[in-house]
């Protein structure tokens, strides 16, 4: 079972089919780091808290005015909140980012906010003091091949106040908490002339791939845990090799043996 899916694999390396886009290939040390960012929410005394989410942004800098930047991929659209309780979360965002000290990160509301109440639905006012973002603070330091998450906890009962004329504010109140989840491996095939596939497997099944750029690979986001690579030449007069018991732990990028490709 494992020489007909490693010939498989093979096979597609040859015509380099893996240079078709996905969120599991990565290049060779490209200087980022890998984020998910995830919304989840304590009970609220609500039938529905509905927030519409239409942007994140981070900050590396000191600077609150400006200096923001939109995170690729932000899933926009309208999220009933009272549904992620209970430890359930959901991603907004899955982006490669720099590395470096993220300050803080913005979380950008349209104007589809609303709660229902005892089969009513209301809309939420959003004090203009929020209206530009709210701004959370992170203060914390990512590295290159790191993945971390993100956890946004919206406090639905503290964040909807009603006022004395029967409306509802939208006053978010968020903590957050950043975390690494996942390591990356790193090394190097020779000769560095031949463009090499790099699979991470584990079991049956192949968690990520890449290619070699000048011998150098680096296969980002994986979980802890054991990982055989397999590495596939795009030359087949060179020899496919197998490379077992390679650890990857938590917020570090396992440096792997220079891989020898033989004829």
């Amino acid at each position: 079972m494992k020489t007909k899916r490693f010939l498989v694999l093979a096979a597609a390396a040859t015509v380099f089919s893996f240079y078709a886009c996905s969120k599991n290939d990565v290049s060779s040390g490209d200087g980022k780091a890998h984020m998910q960012v995830a919304l989840t929410d304590g009970p609220g005394n609500y039938d529905e808290v509905n927030i519409d989410v239409q942007d994140i942004r981070i900050n590396y800098s000191n600077d609150t005015a400006n200096g923001w930047v939109s995170l690729n991929g932000v899933k926009t659209g309208s999220y009933d909140i009272l549904r992620l309780a209970n430890g359930k979360d959901t991603v907004l965002a899955d982006a490669q980012i720099n590395t470096g000290r993220i300050e803080q990160i913005r979380l950008i509301l349209g104007d589809n906010n609303f709660v229902r109440v005892n089969g009513q639905t209301i809309k939420l006012q959003t004090p203009s003091a929020q209206q530009s973002g709210l701004k959370l603070n992170i203060h914390q330091d990512v590295n290159e091949g790191v993945t971390y998450k993100l956890l946004m906890d919206f406090d639905a009962s503290r964040s909807i106040v009603q006022t004395g004329n029967g409306k509802y504010l939208l006053k978010p109140v968020i903590r957050t908490t950043l975390e690494a989840i996942g390591g990356s491996v790193r090394g190097f095939v020779t000769p560095d002339s031949i463009a090499t596939a790099v699979y991470a497997l584990q079991g049956t099944d192949t968690v990520a791939g890449t290619h070699t750029v000048s011998g150098a690979y680096m296969l980002k986001g994986l979980n802890a845990g054991s990982y055989s690579l397999a590495f596939v030449p795009g030359n087949s007069t060179f020899k496919s090799q197998t490379k077992a018991g390679v650890n990857v732990t938590v917020n570090n990028v396992t440096v792997v043996d220079t891989v020898h490709l033989v004829q």
